[in-house]
């Protein structure tokens, strides 16, 4: 079978399996997936938007409008998320990038570019100027936390000042970005998931385990996010550590995964005798790999490229789910140290593995905003 063929079987079975759990999800709000069923969220939850973004993906290359209607009423059902503040976090990007900017994009909807105006403005409102870091959480105790998937978030800033002409929302996610070369990630490549800071001074404090084995160790969905995080914000800025950062964390992240290319949770556990995999993380890491390839040359482009495909194609032969299930991939591990979706099925592996297959096949993305 060629690479187009693969890619392009992937993509249908994809599509087949969305449409048929659309039927029973509608406009909610999927996270982790238990016996067959997708367990359904309230909208200010993180996965808000990956289940609303699968289904924009798929309008592009059908234009199914009642795909479009489930799209445009989660959206809506998330204004009460906005309304209330209390719950908005550093997630918002995730939430309303692949919602409201997407919608924006294809349909020239002026009531989600405000929307995502307002969550701009939100997220800019978390940047604690001392140590140039866009606070994780609303907990009390978490005042001086930065997280290492708030990389992904940055979009929406990036975006906001392509839209209003006013660059303090580029400066806020480009000093954020920065910040990660310097605190998160190590000199080998790998990440930390969780780093503190002293809120009032922005000094560096520590660093926690978080989602990960533990403080020192590698969460393998922390090092997709940074290889992921890091080039989006170098196609934003042109910055060459941004670009370095992002090869770093590739090379960290390829030469330590298993033969099938599917990391286990994390990857320096003492034993990986009965590890869970992680195939949300192998799917963030190939929709990063891909865009890395976009903004390298020569050989390292289709080094990046290849190992994106050969990710893709293990997932697709070894880890997709049959049609008694409603996911599209099993084996993901939410939050093991959390205890929550432990080798289950996650919406947001479905997203970053069809968005993957999207770039493969031509359809523009738009989980980020492209300069």
């Amino acid at each position: 079978m060629t690479q187009e063929q693969w890619i392009g079987d992937a993509w249908e079975q994809g599509v087949r399996k969305v449409k048929n759990t659309s039927l029973r999800v509608g406009a909610a709000f999927p996270h982790g997936s238990n016996e067959g069923q997708f367990q359904l969220t309230s909208p200010h939850y993180w996965t808000a938007g990956f289940w609303p973004g699968i289904l924009w993906l798929i309008y592009q290359d059908r234009q199914d409008e009642q795909l479009r209607l489930l799209a445009e009423s989660c959206e809506t059902q998330m204004d009460t998320v906005i309304e209330a503040y209390e719950a908005l976090d550093h997630d918002m990007g995730f939430m309303w990038t692949l919602t409201a900017i997407t919608n924006w994009h294809l349909t020239g909807n002026e009531q989600s570019k405000r929307r995502a105006l307002k969550i701009a403005s939100h997220l800019a409102g978390r940047f604690n100027i001392k140590g140039s870091f866009i606070r994780a959480w609303n907990h009390p105790e978490r005042v001086g936390w930065a997280i290492i998937d708030c990389l992904m978030n940055l979009p929406v800033l990036y975006w906001a000042t392509q839209q209003t002409g006013d660059p303090r929302f580029k400066h806020i996610a480009e000093a954020h970005a920065e910040m990660v070369t310097k605190q998160f990630i190590r000199k080998d490549g790998s990440a930390y998931h969780v780093v503190c800071f002293d809120p009032e001074t922005g000094e560096r404090t520590g660093a926690l385990g978080g989602q990960g084995y533990a403080e020192e160790s590698a969460w393998a969905r922390g090092s997709a996010w940074s290889i992921y995080g890091s080039v989006l914000s170098y196609r934003h800025t042109g910055r060459a550590d941004l670009l370095e950062a992002a090869e770093h964390a590739a090379g960290f992240f390829l030469s330590h995964l298993p033969e099938d290319k599917v990391p286990y949770w994390d990857f320096r556990l003492p034993t990986f005798e009965r590890a869970s995999r992680d195939t949300s993380a192998a799917a963030i890491a190939a929709s990063g790999l891909l865009d890395l390839a976009e903004v390298c040359e020569g050989d390292r482009a289709l080094f990046y490229k290849e190992q994106a495909c050969a990710i893709l194609q293990s997932l697709t032969q070894h880890y997709r789910a049959d049609d008694s299930e409603e996911a599209i991939l099993l084996s993901g591990t939410g939050n093991l140290p959390g205890n929550q979706n432990i080798n289950k099925p996650l919406i947001y592996g479905d997203y970053y593995y069809m968005e993957a297959l999207a770039k493969l096949k031509g359809y523009p993305t738009f989980s980020i905003a492209k300069a």
